[in-house]
């Protein structure tokens, strides 16, 4: 079986699991993947890592820390109605994404994943006070939150349409915290406005900003579902999404590959970078992801410059793998001529979003996410715990 590759119906049989539960071992480096060169629309998992995962649930046991330590993430699986994959497309409550990019605001895909229905939470709002300080659009964004988050009512015991309309009132809050100052309209104009930019340029972060909202569970949305299943209030959720999303690990995505077009620029090709960065054993940020092995739509709906054209060209060629989402976001952001921090604005104001949909959908479901431990100390007497015989089960 050694280096063998199986169909994703073999691989689900195997594990007895749901193919979107493959998807997520697979996004979560457990299972490796590949494309069927027989079949291009098709997947192929590595034989042995399905193995691996099926003889760690026959004895019943969660990953090690030197298992977690070897794929970088443990395993949290919800069960959520908000967004998913199909046939290598992400679709919110059902639908395209990418389709939904075309014609859509935040605030109309916001009452789309937070299930509003014909009401608009966002209409009439009244314009706050700014109560977010600081020098930049990240600094801002959490000192609103951390007030919101401390003088907010909690969401238990609250209507659907209350919680809805504080979510339109947190959003844009939000916002023109971020902006730095309280502006009118849809907020992809007050971002626009924000940069000195109008027209068409509007228009691409209108859809940048949809495109963002949400993606298969990840760790910012799973810590604001943990917040949301305490009852903390709607701002405390997203801030422990922010907090979640400050990690190299998440934010740093697209200040790596800002960092990558400064070399291909330097270089006397692009190739040539990639290329160098590869021979001394690093990765060529803003390329491949595991979950989309023939390119992310996402980043192929974004436009860029034909010099950075030129660049993801060359960084496809070296690496094999399609330019990501977070290499969109930035060379969309350079070709409108957008300030530095304006990817990470982007996707965090998106992704609140999308965290505040977790939040209204955890609520809901009326479970508290109450983590289940397996004790690996040492035991009472001194001896190191047997992992199989000891274990430890958090007391609500």
């Amino acid at each position: 079986m050694a280096g063998s590759w199986i169909s994703a119906e073999e691989a689900q049989a195997r594990l007895g699991v749901k193919l979107q539960t493959l998807y997520a071992y697979a996004s979560r480096g457990l299972i490796a993947n590949r494309g069927d060169w027989e079949d291009p629309r098709r997947s192929l998992y590595a034989a042995d890592d399905v193995q691996r995962l099926a003889l760690r649930k026959l004895r019943g046991r969660r990953p090690s820390p030197s298992d977690e330590a070897s794929v970088g993430r443990s395993e949290p699986l919800l069960a959520t109605g908000l967004c998913t994959l199909f046939e290598g497309r992400p679709y919110y409550r059902g639908q395209d994404a990418v389709v939904l990019s075309d014609t859509a605001n935040l605030e109309e895909a916001a009452r789309l994943m937070w299930d509003c229905g014909a009401e608009d939470p966002f209409n009439g709002l009244a314009p706050h006070p700014q109560t977010g300080t600081g020098p930049d659009p990240r600094a801002r964004a959490f000192s609103l939150l951390a007030h919101s988050a401390a003088h907010d009512p909690a969401t238990l015991g609250r209507t659907d349409g209350v919680l809805q309309r504080e979510a339109a009132g947190l959003l844009t809050d939000l916002c023109d915290a971020m902006c730095g100052q309280v502006r009118p309209g849809p907020l992809h104009d007050r971002l626009a406005k924000a940069w000195r930019v109008d027209g068409y340029k509007a228009d691409v972060i209108r859809r940048a900003l949809v495109l963002c909202i949400d993606h298969p569970l990840d760790a910012p949305a799973f810590a604001a579902r943990t917040a949301a299943s305490a009852g903390a209030t709607l701002a405390a959720s997203v801030l422990a999404g922010f907090a979640t999303m400050s990690g190299p690990l998440e934010s740093g995505k697209t200040a790596q590959v800002a960092g990558f077009l400064a070399e291909a620029k330097r270089s006397s090709s692009a190739r040539n970078a990639a290329a160098q960065r590869l021979a001394q054993g690093l990765d060529v940020p803003g390329f491949g992801h595991p979950l989309y092995p023939y390119g992310d739509p996402r980043a192929e709906a974004m436009r860029y410059s034909e010099e950075l054209t030129e660049i993801a060209r060359a960084g496809e060629a070296v690496t094999g793998a399609a330019p990501s989402l977070d290499f969109a976001l930035v060379a969309m952001s350079r070709t409108l001529g957008l300030p530095a921090e304006a990817p990470w604005t982007i996707t965090a104001l998106a992704r609140a979003t999308g965290w505040i949909a977790h939040a209204l959908e955890q609520r809901a479901s009326g479970g508290r996410i109450v983590p289940k431990p397996r004790y690996v100390g040492v035991e009472p007497g001194g001896e190191v715990a047997n992992e199989d015989d000891l274990e430890m089960v958090a007391a609500e």
